[in-house]
């Protein structure tokens, strides 16, 4: 697959989503705007304090945990594929009064958009999918981190897309072995939108994720899974503390999200 094809239909996808999202109650914009934090313990308790420090954020959507970490004293900066997405967090960040940059581009071209190396990388949730290739990922990752900087990444976890959208049967493979394409309605943060989107992902396993980074200078600090994701974002799902969604007939039997911290070498 030549790479315009997946990043033309995934940008045009991901413009698609933005209004939807920035009104849906999922990202809570009201309460966003004043002052909702929409980071969860999960990223936090490895992120640590950022006061004072600088922390490029990939794939950021429509910036709010970028500018979530702008309010927490970092000098942040956010990249995003879609140029709706990024338009839309620099009309936040101005409505706040911020310094928070956002940059709109590829993230494997990043090097061509910015020169700057960085005390924290930080990429979450629903972000590796997107990419054919996670060593060039890792080396991007790599590059921006000043020495001794640190990498933090939630994700959920591969077994989690190894399931059809109900998850009542094991419908896709675990392992990259090629993109998966896909037509669905509507989008995860508003499930009844009129939105008829087509993607193009790619599932990676934990082995695929861990060894891109260490083969790119990144020494694994801590590795975490855990049995609930922080967004109700799946189908079947149910709440059994506040914040955290599991599969209702799954339970804890699965890992549903993931997160890692890493040092550059």
């Amino acid at each position: 697959m030549e790479n315009n094809d997946y990043l033309t239909i995934n940008k045009q996808t991901w413009n698609n989503k933005v209004e939807v999202h920035v009104n849906s109650d999922f990202y809570d914009m009201e309460g966003f705007l004043k002052g909702k934090s929409s980071l969860n313990s999960i990223e936090l308790d490895l992120l640590g304090d950022v006061s004072g420090k600088k922390v490029l954020h990939l794939q950021c959507h429509f910036g709010q945990d970028t500018i979530t970490l702008a309010r927490m004293g970092a000098k942040a900066t956010g990249i995003d594929l879609s140029d709706k997405a990024i338009e839309k967090a620099k009309e936040i960040n101005n409505k706040l009064n911020l310094d928070t940059t956002f940059i709109c581009c590829d993230i494997y071209d990043l090097p061509n958009h910015l020169d700057e190396k960085f005390d924290i990388v930080f990429t979450s949730y629903g972000t590796i999918g997107w990419f054919p290739d996670l060593d060039k990922w890792a080396k991007i990752v790599s590059h921006f981190l000043k020495p001794d900087g640190k990498f933090v990444f939630a994700e959920f976890h591969p077994v989690v897309w190894i399931f059809d959208n109900d998850f009542k049967e094991v419908f896709y493979n675990y392992f990259n072995i090629a993109p998966i394409i896909e037509e669905e309605y509507g989008t995860y943060a508003d499930k009844e939108a009129p939105l008829n989107t087509k993607t193009i992902t790619w599932n990676h396993p934990i082995s695929e994720v861990l060894n891109a980074l260490i083969s790119n200078k990144l020494a694994i600090n801590c590795f975490n899974e855990f049995d609930y994701s922080p967004y109700n974002c799946f189908n079947q799902t149910e709440e059994f503390e506040p914040n955290k969604f599991r599969i209702k007939h799954l339970g804890n039997k699965i890992p549903m999200v993931y997160s890692l911290s890493a040092t550059k070498k």
